[in-house]
């Protein structure tokens, strides 16, 4: 049976997940995982276990590689940290600011693997800030025989890889562009309501380096809004949005109708803000205020589904008017909502393949049977929008819908034909929602 180091079958960090792989490992060595992935019949990654459903089972085995040797390699004149799959967002941001360089930018939660993120177009926030997949330069995998094949920037089939869903073999390092370091400094509004964004959701969205706008939906107005602005040194290098004439001023007064935030503030309204990054505008490192969440707390006991759903940025308003429609039935089952913008990219499977994306992102209560009918709901309220998925969250669209809704799929599933010929790294999910 699959058990984690307690004895317990082994689950997804949400716990709604109980994996049904039959054998374990964690190689030491890349020599040592490519003969476990070409023994093995049917084989796939298990990293950090954020997926909320069941991308990282298999009928066979599940492979972790927590244990390959955490070397990061920098590339000083080429601005390329070579990073091995295993490590964590937080455990790879403060090796690359102590070498002086910096990400372009992190999601909420650092706890995430870079390689897991990344195989799911995972993103942060900003309107010139693409998903974390876009910062790959070139990535290296073990395919289903067992051979270490790397592909970069200028080959054909690299658009279609980056963004893989653990179809196409096992990651084991990865190229990803970096940047000089920065500061970043962070303040929290409060109370905003959502008819402010009719006229000024550009302007909100273009008021700091990242921007997140959060609600309960229990009322029609944002609960908070999480602006992240650079510090002093404007950071050329991370192309960073000019500030619009409307940004929040330092000093606590109103900013629109919103007020600042006296406090520090947890995005879920009630929760302690311990495990959340600095804000009141104290400048810290990049990594220490991009993400929500600090490495060193968990941000919760897992006990959450999440769902999000990304559509093309001009939709953003009336997206907003759809969700608050149906808010009546949100509001009793989400922890937390939050908005986010993210810049186009050209990564076959990423949500914003050649568009500019708002991503609606949904924090439920841990139970699926009175979540997923308001998933279902959500979905039916954005469909006019042409919503595409994040991978790795709860959504219940079909194999025609994912395909008319994500052009490249056909071609992702021919490159992954290519490398998993026999279906080594194919599973329930691969057949549920990519098959036709």
């Amino acid at each position: 049976m699959n058990v984690d180091s307690a004895g317990q079958p082994r689950t997804n960090w949400a716990g709604n997940v109980t994996y049904g792989a039959a054998d374990f490992y964690r190689p030491a060595t890349i020599s040592q995982l490519q003969g476990v992935v070409a023994r093995a019949a049917q084989i796939k990654v298990l990293a950090t276990g954020h997926s909320f459903n069941d991308m990282a089972d298999s009928p066979g085995a599940q492979v972790n590689l927590a244990d390959l040797i955490p070397d990061v390699e920098v590339d000083s004149a080429a601005s390329l940290a070579r990073v091995p799959a295993g490590l964590s967002y937080g455990q790879l941001a403060p090796r690359l600011d102590d070498k002086g360089f910096a990400l372009r930018n992190m999601a909420s939660l650092p706890h995430i693997s870079v390689a897991g993120a990344c195989a799911t177009a995972t993103h942060g926030s900003g309107l010139a800030n693409q998903n974390l997949a876009a910062s790959i330069a070139a990535l290296e995998f073990v395919t289903a025989d067992g051979d270490l094949v790397e592909l970069g920037r200028g080959d054909d089939s690299f658009p279609g890889a980056v963004v893989h869903l653990g179809a196409l073999g096992v990651i084991t390092r990865l190229v990803l562009e970096t940047v000089p370091s920065f500061e970043v400094s962070q303040w929290v509004y409060e109370g905003l309501p959502l008819e402010v964004l009719d006229d000024h959701f550009t302007e909100i969205m273009s008021s700091g380096y990242s921007v997140s706008m959060f609600t309960d939906w229990r009322a029609p107005r944002l609960t908070q809004i999480w602006i992240k602005q650079l510090h002093d040194d404007p950071n050329p290098y991370a192309a960073p949005v000019p500030l619009a004439a409307t940004a929040p001023p330092v000093a606590e007064a109103p900013w629109f109708t919103a007020t600042p935030a006296p406090g520090e503030r947890n995005p879920v309204p009630g929760a302690s803000a311990d495990s959340c990054t600095s804000q009141l505008g104290v400048p810290g490192r990049w990594y220490e205020r991009l993400p929500h969440f600090r490495p060193d707390f968990t941000p919760s006991a897992g006990d959450e589904l999440q769902s999000e759903f990304l559509l093309p940025i001009e939709d953003a308003v009336p997206a907003v008017h759809a969700l608050n429609q149906i808010r009546a039935s949100l509001a009793p089952v989400t922890l937390i909502s939050e908005f986010r913008v993210i810049k186009a990219d050209e990564l076959w499977l990423s949500p914003g393949y050649r568009q500019d994306t708002v991503a609606f992102h949904f924090t439920w209560v841990p139970e699926m049977a009175a979540v997923l009918p308001v998933v279902a709901l959500v979905e039916q309220q954005l469909a006019p929008f042409v919503p595409r998925p994040h991978w790795g969250k709860v959504f219940t669209a079909t194999p025609e819908t994912l395909h008319a809704r994500y052009e490249r799929l056909p071609d992702f599933l021919a490159l992954a034909r290519h490398y998993d010929p026999a279906g080594k790294f194919r599973n329930a999910y691969t057949a549920r929602y990519l098959a036709r």
